[in-house]
């Protein structure tokens, strides 16, 4: 399996680094896959050697999201991105924001979508000081979990 703990990632982050590679972190709460996720991931692999996504974990998406999401637990929603041919790893976190997992993994990429600007990133402090870049990505307009949570609920109806 390649969902790794904090301290596994950050080790081996720091190996693969040693050993020349271009290691990309992502992040997000990925809670029901779709086709924004595959392309958005897809073009985040293709920034370096090696992609590492964070997953936030059950209780962070409920704070972001609200106390119905998530609709998939966080190891499956770990589990399913690592059967991803672009997703190398996956590492769950408890926070809300990504910036101390940055600060532990100290990745060389930081991706995030189109619909960030990287100013207003909290994590983009924490990416540039330890010597990292942060790319925002296109952005897979009108493809979100929240749209499919949506749709379902008028479906329902």
């Amino acid at each position: 399996m390649s969902i790794l703990t904090r301290e596994e990632a950050g080790k081996l982050v720091e190996g693969l680094k040693e050993s020349g590679k271009k290691v990309v972190f992502t992040n997000g709460c990925f809670d029901i896959l779709h086709v924004g996720h595959l392309r958005y991931l897809n073009e985040a692999r293709e920034c370096g050697d090696i992609l590492i996504v964070g997953v936030n974990s059950d209780d962070s998406v409920r704070r972001l999201k609200g106390p119905t999401r998530p609709i998939n637990g966080e190891m499956d929603r770990a589990e399913l991105l690592c059967g991803l041919k672009a997703v190398d790893y996956a590492v769950i976190f408890p926070e809300d924001t990504p910036v101390e997992i940055i600060e532990t993994l100290k990745p060389s990429i930081h991706v995030k979508g189109g619909d960030y600007k990287k100013e207003d990133l909290p994590e983009t402090v924490v990416v540039e000081k330890n010597g990292g870049e942060v790319r925002i990505l296109t952005l897979v307009d009108g493809k979100s979990t929240s749209n499919v949570v949506k749709k379902i609920a008028e479906n329902k109806n």
